[in-house]
């Protein structure tokens, strides 16, 4: 089952809303997914030679301003921002220094995301809990991605929730399932592709990450999915400045975009649209299999 949306903003009323827009349509995949919800979301993007990060404990104690003070004695770091089990600090360094000084420091704690403006939450629990939980109604951004999860390949985890980031910026959700990702995993962690969980999701977005890296565009990377990944999938892909869409060559998971004056959607279902604002008047189509469907917005200086 699972349950996946994408919503990117056109206009900065849409922005300014974002979370609360997006939080509807996960509430209408609930049933697709219960056992666990998270989301990606792009905003509040951090200068040049600095890296967001955000971090999950399973520590309901855990000292946040602890690791804020750490990172700003490192390196130089702004106030944490916690969110339920979650924390956003920017730091004044790259993300590679940033990431591999918390992992020797903090290996209690897992870095959900890393770049200039991506932010990742998820857990465990009825996506329900999760939104009122997060806060999500009170969150901007300028496009964002979620996902409610019925596990079927591993563990219902916070973990082995989706959105997973393997790269800079970079995550990925997943409706269906890969019969290579075993295979595949060990191919990419020769070519210095690191992985948390056993989730074939996981496996997807490092796949990406490792194309991306040897020089493809982000369309030529999930083309490349049609070729090397065995199963069956829709995938939406979110970056720093967009997001993308993919299903398989035979598509049997379900999936429906609309686009509007303010906005482009994406959801397994209609009803997850039909939520937002001037969808009864938006453009609506059924995504083609094996097409890529991408939108971004030009790159900041």
């Amino acid at each position: 089952m699972c349950g996946i949306a994408g919503l990117f903003s056109k206009s900065p009323e849409l922005s300014g809303s974002l979370g609360s827009h997006l939080a509807e349509m996960l509430l209408q995949l609930g049933d697709r997914g219960p056992d666990s919800a998270g989301v990606a979301f792009y905003r509040d993007r951090v200068a040049p030679g600095s890296t967001k990060v955000t971090l999950h404990s399973a520590d309901p104690r855990q000292d946040w301003q602890g690791v804020q003070g750490a990172l700003a004695d490192a390196f130089g770091a702004g106030e944490v921002e916690v969110r339920a089990s979650h924390a956003v600090i920017v730091v004044e360094t790259d993300a590679e220094a940033t990431v591999r000084w918390l992992r020797e420091r903090y290996p209690e704690l897992r870095v959900m995301s890393a770049g200039e403006a991506i932010e990742i939450y998820k857990e465990a629990g009825l996506p329900s809990e999760f939104v009122e939980r997060f806060d999500l109604a009170s969150m901007s951004g300028t496009h964002a991605l979620g996902h409610t999860r019925m596990a079927t390949e591993s563990k219902v985890t916070t973990d082995g929730s989706h959105p997973f980031s393997t790269g800079l910026d970079l995550c990925l959700v997943h409706n269906g399932s890969l019969s290579n990702h075993n295979c595949l995993r060990e191919q990419l962690r020769a070519e210095g592709i690191e992985f948390q969980t056993l989730n074939d999701t996981e496996v997807a977005a490092g796949y990406l990450t490792w194309k991306l890296r040897e020089g493809a565009s982000l369309e030529a990377a999930l083309e490349g999915c049609l070729e090397d990944l065995d199963g069956f999938y829709t995938f939406a892909v979110g970056t720093v400045d967009g997001f993308a869409v993919l299903r398989d060559p035979i598509a049997c998971k379900p999936a429906v975009m609309a686009e509007t004056d303010d906005w482009v959607a994406m959801a397994s279902e209609y009803r997850a649209i039909a939520t937002l604002p001037g969808a009864d008047d938006a453009e609506m189509w059924e995504p083609e299999p094996g097409r890529v469907y991408s939108w971004d917005r030009a790159p900041v200086p």
